[in-house]
């Protein structure tokens, strides 16, 4: 095993709908990582207790049972938090996360300690501009709940706009949490940025939040006209997460309204490859 590698420690889990979940880790002490990055994730199903009740219980042996898999998980945790945080959707057939659904309290996993990506506002040159775009969808939401418990965050800008989109209600996950952002942030800086929140969600009719793609919203003005904030090349930075195929038409939605991909620290656009 790599160096690199450490046994954390399952502290708690949250299931949010039968394919969406989140939980907690142990950190080990000597982990850092800035807001906006991930980390590799290793599961050895043969540890897991799911996977040692059906093998008490079953007289074949499977020996990818002991094989590690290690997945990109975005970390959800302020980089300052005593705990690891993650978001997951449970992917069917997958090899991962067919296992890690059935992830208890005091289970173990493996953590590649080396943060990954540059999905951090630390990619911008100084000085910013004054508006932050967070466009999310499902688990996406991920790294950008990591920006906003840093202070850094709220030091830096005017005005926060999160966009995020699921398909239902039950997926609309961490609402809660992202409502009491600016009350616990805010007072913690002295001229924080003002939060702007708006839900989407697109297959089901939910009173207060918008329901189209987030490529549509942008390119009929709806999103900026709920979020009160025009996107100007000179103003705005935008950041990027979630289902593959929202990362490449919001990107090219962005790109038509005339903002452009950032290079070397200039531009407007960050997204993240996980691969």
């Amino acid at each position: 095993m790599s160096d690199n590698i450490q046994t954390v420690t399952v502290l708690s889990k949250t299931t949010w709908t039968p394919n969406l979940f989140s939980f907690t880790v142990s950190r080990p002490d000597s982990f850092k990582f800035t807001a906006g990055q991930f980390v590799r994730l290793g599961v050895n199903p043969s540890q897991l207790k799911y996977y040692q009740q059906i093998e008490a219980n079953d007289d074949t042996s499977d020996t990818a049972l002991n094989e590690d898999i290690f997945r990109a998980y975005s970390i959800i945790s302020s980089p300052f938090d005593e705990v690891l945080e993650f978001f997951s959707i449970v992917i069917p057939d997958g090899a991962f996360t067919s296992q890690l659904q059935h992830l208890q309290v005091g289970d173990e996993l493996l953590l590649n300690t080396l943060p990954f990506g540059f999905l951090t506002l630390a990619r911008y040159q100084k000085p910013l501009p004054k508006d932050l775009w967070l466009l999310a969808t499902g688990t996406g939401l991920a790294p950008f709940l990591s920006m906003l418990q840093d202070l850094k965050t709220w030091e830096d800008y005017e005005h926060i706009v999160l966009a995020y989109s699921a398909r239902s209600l039950e997926e609309l996950a961490y609402v809660e949490k992202i409502e009491s952002l600016q009350e616990d942030f805010g007072p913690l800086v002295e001229n924080p940025a003002k939060l702007i929140f708006i839900p989407i969600v697109t297959r089901e009719p939910v009173e207060g939040a918008l329901a189209e793609r987030l490529p549509k919203l942008l390119l009929d003005g709806t999103l900026q006209a709920r979020a009160g904030i025009d996107l100007d090349v000179d103003t705005t930075h935008v950041m990027l997460c979630g289902n593959p195929d929202m990362v490449e038409d919001t990107k090219e939605a962005l790109k038509t309204l005339g903002l452009v991909m950032n290079r070397r620290g200039e531009g407007n656009i960050a997204v993240e490859n996980y691969w």
